[in-house]
């Protein structure tokens, strides 16, 4: 057996034995993944880095899978080097695997920050900018946090419209009509459930009283608003436009 040092204290190690190896039989927590005892050890996860080097010389980061033990070899498994080599070596496992709870639950227990989770929105801005330039609704919005920029609630309030999901690009934001609701959300999160209005003429749910009534708002007064005071679906609304027309092209005959 020989003596060598971990985190300040001194511990017994088998010649022959790795790092990794004598500091999992003294319960000295390292972070790893690829590593199996039945295996020869590969390093190519890089997650198991540690600090090697005598106070007088160079410190350096060595895998502690492949790294020998020897008389007098100085470890710390945690320090800046470290853990800026752990930060590296998990940000490359994420781009490879950015869904594995495993990885960011090793990454969480070890206290390192990684890449956050991707959520399939690319941050295009085009739902925040219908709703806020065209629909003039305000609902949606980039909110600032500490992981970065992401769409959420605005200022406003939903009118189930569903001009954003329709915009969208990635589908990360949809519009689900079921059960009389309309149902707008971002990602997993619900923006919205609003009740559907039926169409006077054919009896469908077709929209939100909020979005009609913003509709009525913004162009009740218009010469050629269709269907003022009553409710209908844009196919009745196509279909008693051309009646309409098909009745006064009779009439000038």
């Amino acid at each position: 057996m020989i003596e060598i040092s971990i985190n300040g204290q001194t511990v017994a190690a088998k010649e022959g034995d790795t790092v990794l190896k004598t500091a999992r039989a003294h319960g000295i927590p390292i972070p790893y993944l690829c590593f199996h005892p039945a295996l020869k050890p590969s390093g190519a996860c890089r997650l198991c880095g540690v600090e090697t080097g005598r106070a007088s010389g160079k410190k350096v980061v060595m895998l502690s899978c492949i790294l020998k033990v020897k008389p007098g070899l100085e470890i710390r498994t945690e320090s800046d080097l470290v853990t800026a080599h752990r930060q590296k070596a998990f940000d490359r496992l994420l781009s490879m695997a950015p869904d594995s709870v495993r990885i960011r639950e090793l990454a969480e227990k070890f206290n390192v920050p990684v890449v956050p989770k991707p959520d399939g929105c690319i941050r295009c801005r085009l739902c925040v900018r219908v709703c806020n330039d065209i629909i003039g609704a305000r609902a949606i919005a980039m909110i600032k946090t500490e992981t970065g920029s992401h769409v959420g609630p605005g200022d406003g309030t939903c009118i189930g419209c569903g001009t954003c999901a329709n915009l969208c690009p990635t589908q990360f934001i949809t519009v689900k009509d079921q059960d009389n609701v309309r149902t707008v959300s971002i990602g997993d999160k619900v923006l919205s459930r609003l009740p559907l209005v039926r169409c006077e003429a054919c009896g469908r749910q077709y929209a939100t009283a909020q979005f009609l009534a913003h509709v009525d708002d913004n162009t009740g007064d218009h010469i050629h608003a269709a269907g003022i005071g009553h409710h209908f679906c844009p196919s009745c609304t196509k279909m008693m436009s051309r009646r309409a027309r098909t009745e006064n092209a009779h009439l000038r005959k």
